[in-house]
This record gives C-alpha cells, structure tokens and sequence, in this order.
C-alpha cells in the first residue's frame, strides 16, 4: 500500500495553500492533493453561471504568499479560477494533484499510527487505498453534487425551464426570454444583472429581503499604493487595511445593528432612486451582518433595477403555473426561465465516513479545537474559514498552523497528537448566523466550545495571536509516539 506522510483532500482554493505551506515549512514530508472532480479550483471550476464573482475583495480572499495583480478587486469566477491554477502550476503543486480521486472513507488504526484512507476513481470505478500519517480536509463545508432547492407545488406543471445554479446547462439560452430568479442572497444579486443584458425581463423573487451593499469593483487606494510601493508591499497594506475596513465594518453592525441599518439603507436609496421601495424590498427584518451582507461592486444590481431590465418582488410562492408563478398575494409572474438561487447543502467534511479504531466519528458530537481539529480525532486537520470575512484569511493560517504542528511533532520525536476535550467544556452552537443554510444543517455540524482552545473566533487578530503566537503544546492536544 502506497503511504504519503500528508494526504490533503481537496485541491481548491485552501488546497492549494496547505501544499504551499507544507512545502515551505516541511519540505522533507511526502504528500499529494486527492481531488474527487477532473479540475483543480473547487468552487470556482464548479459553478459556471453567468456573472460568478467573490463576494469578498480578492486582497484578502487572494493567499498571503502570492499577491492578486489584477484589477478588479472584486474578481469574476474565471480570473479567481485562473489565479488559482496560476499558483499551482509556480510552486510546482499542480503535479501533486490526482484528479477524479474522490475520499469515501478514512480509517485510524492507533497500533499503526497511521490512516488507511479509501479512495473511489470518479472515472473508472476502481476502488483503492492509501496510508498516510496525517489527513488535511480542504473540502469547503457544502454539497457539490447538489444545491439546496425547496419543494415547490406544482413544479412539474411549469411548461419552461427550471435550473439550479449549481447545475447551470452551458447551453441555456436565456436571451430575449422572461427569467426569474428566486432568492436574495449572492447568488441571486449576483445573477440578475447579468441575465438582465439579454433576458427579455428578469425578476429577483425573494421571500424576505437581505442587506446589499455596493463596492468599488476596482480599489482605488490599492491602484494608488501599486504606483508607489513594491508588489509584495502594496498587497500587504492594501490586505491589512481590507482586514481592518471589514471587522471594523462588522464590529460597528453588531454593536449599533440600527445605526448600520439605516447606512445600509440609505445607500441603496441613493442608488435606485424612485425605482424600488426600499422599505419593501431591501429592509430586512434582522439586524446587519446576522446573515451575510451581500455585495454588488459599483451598484450594478441597482443601475439594473433602476434601468428597469429588472425588477424585485417581495412575496412567498403559492403555486407554479404552466406559464410561471402564483404568488401568495395573487400576483402571477409569466416566466420562460425560472433560476432556484435558493441556496446551499452543508455536508461537513464532504459527508466522510471517518472511523478511528472502528468507532464511527459523530462530527456533531465533536469539539473543534482551535477550528482545525475535531475532538478526539488523532492527526487530522481541517481548513475553515471565515463567515464574517475572506475564507482564504482563516484558511491560509489553519494550514500554517498544522505545519507548526507537525514540526513540533518531529522535534519532540512523536507522531501522533489528538485533541482532547474537557468534558465540562460547555458547548454553544458553532456558528451564530441566522442564514438558512446553517440552520437547516446545525444539527450535523459539530458544537463549539465557550472558552478556548475549543472556541471558534471569527476575528483575524485573534486568530493570528492563536496561530502564531501560542505555543504548540496546550491543555488541549495529547502527544504520543506509536
């Protein structure tokens, strides 16, 4: 049986950066990327429909070792999935992917000290196995193979076509058709100005309204630092300041939720004017940031409403129609398209059958320990990153983190470290997010700690002193050689 020292599952975004760091600071380890797809990119060669872009600037959304040189710093899905491949292929980790190799199950064998990982070829069928010494999970936290679509009566009477983003046809002709487009979130906002260049009409139908917020798509003090700094310098500054603009923008939300209400809203009545009733359709009940906010770079979503090419309904659907919808005030919207942008799965650690000495791992039943490990599951890691804030700023740290660890391990002559949590830990759900996603999956993922090191920050300060400045060795994690 083949044996790897590290096995990192998953060779999108944080894929890509627990390689970098792993050749970097543990050089003499042998490893290889698993990925269940035929591309490297994760998301980003996943979803293909039209207008797909960060939600987040790509300073901070971009690696720390490897600055974004374009633009635009909220990036469409083809220049993310190019810089990815573009990182790959520099440092030489593009020829450790194995691609169409997808982790169906990972055993821990304690006499072994070691992981005997299943693994299934997504173009052949064939079944194989491996061993490694420590497991990193760079698998995102949803369901690849299908979104989240609720059930709508009557769907099958609708004489149109119903699509999904997740499963977006590449032939989808849209043009000069009624679209619309269920749901509120990125996806959603994301969506209705670029249908709205070809579509005949499109309409933004959501249930609730959700925060929307407009950026520059270009940052004009990182064009400025660019002119007068070195590379490395400027993305370093104009990250950090990114950094400090979105937790001090999160901060202030949750401190003063109607202070940031009222911001919010009044920029969105400056930019629609008198085309949409903004107490109606973008005032949402919660308060900001209880939910993700939404971003729309340079306003695009309210130039198209304002255009009229579009426009937003705010309403619950009663039925389908042959010819579109019924909505619950009366209402009915004729639709050739209808776009479910009703959001994600969750499937933690990609629904892994994981067992260590032949008792099944309960995720839900686990602590995470420092948001990296899993309580009681020996030598494997995992790459999270932020719900307030970039998922590469977390990410690019936890897998620096391991690195740390595994050094340590080697110093200390021992290859085996487990966190092992406090039984009187008192335990809070993991994320404090009202979204629909999380809720619809809360009771599979697993529970955070009050106090740390069991604690779950959403704070990149915080994280960076937990990472970087704690020693190795705590109250949390046994050590042991086999």
């Amino acid at each position: 049986m083949e044996h790897l020292d590290v096995l990192i599952v998953g060779a999108g975004l944080s894929g890509i950066a627990a390689a970098y760091h792993l050749q970097e600071q543990c050089p003499t380890r042998s490893y290889a990327i698993v990925e269940a797809r035929a591309a490297m990119g994760g998301t980003w060669d996943l979803f293909r429909y039209p207008g797909i872009r960060s939600d987040s600037d790509m300073y901070t959304l971009g690696y720390s070792f490897r600055p974004w040189k374009e633009q635009k710093a909220i990036a469409d899905g083809a220049s993310i999935l190019r810089y990815v491949q573009e990182t790959a292929a520099e440092f030489g980790i593009d020829r450790k992917i194995r691609y169409n190799h997808k982790v169906v199950s990972a055993d821990w064998f304690s006499e072994l000290g070691h992981w005997v990982v299943g693994i299934e070829r997504t173009d052949t069928g064939e079944r194989t196995e491996l061993s490694c010494g420590f497991v990193m999970m760079c698998v995102g936290y949803y369901d690849y193979d299908e979104g989240y679509t609720p059930e709508f009566p009557n769907v099958e009477r609708f004489r149109g076509q119903v699509v999904h983003p997740q499963q977006w046809p590449e032939d989808l002709d849209y043009a000069g058709k009624r679209v619309v487009v269920i749901g509120s979130g990125a996806t959603a906002v994301t969506l209705v100005p670029e249908l709205a260049r070809d579509a005949a009409h499109v309409v933004m139908l959501q249930r609730s309204p959700t925060y929307v917020v407009s950026l520059p798509a270009v940052d004009p003090v990182a064009q400025t630092l660019r002119k007068g700094l070195p590379q490395q310098a400027a993305y370093r500054a104009v990250r950090m300041k990114n950094v400090l603009v979105g937790m001090g923008t999160y901060g202030f939300c949750k401190a003063f939720p109607n202070a940031a209400r009222k911001v919010i809203t009044k920029q969105v009545d400056r930019m629609v004017g008198d085309a949409v009733d903004v107490g109606t359709h973008f005032s949402p009940t919660y308060d900001p940031w209880d939910q993700r906010l939404c971003l729309v770079p340079d306003g695009d979503l309210f130039r198209t409403l304002r255009s009229g090419r579009a426009e937003v309904v705010t309403d619950r659907i009663a039925e389908f129609t042959e010819d579109g919808l019924r909505l619950e005030s009366g209402r009915t919207l004729d639709a050739d398209v209808v776009v479910t942008a009703t959001g994600l799965k969750l499937k933690f650690l990609a629904g892994l059958s994981i067992r260590v000495d032949d008792e099944p791992v309960v995720p839900a039943q686990c602590l995470p320990y420092k948001g990296v490990m899993l309580s009681g599951v020996p030598n494997l890691g995992m790459a999270f990153g932020y719900t307030n804030a970039s998922w590469t700023l977390k990410c690019d740290m936890a897998c620096a983190w391991v690195c740390r660890l595994l050094n340590h391990m080697d110093r200390e002559g021992v290859n085996v470290v487990t966190p092992d949590a406090d039984p009187g830990v008192e335990r809070v759900p993991l994320v404090d997010f009202s979204s629909g996603y999380f809720q619809r999956s809360m009771h599979e993922l697993p529970q955070q700690g009050a106090r740390g090191p069991w604690k779950v920050h959403q704070n990149y300060f915080k994280d960076m002193v937990l990472f970087r400045g704690r020693p190795i060795a705590d109250e949390g994690l046994t050590f042991r050689r086999v």
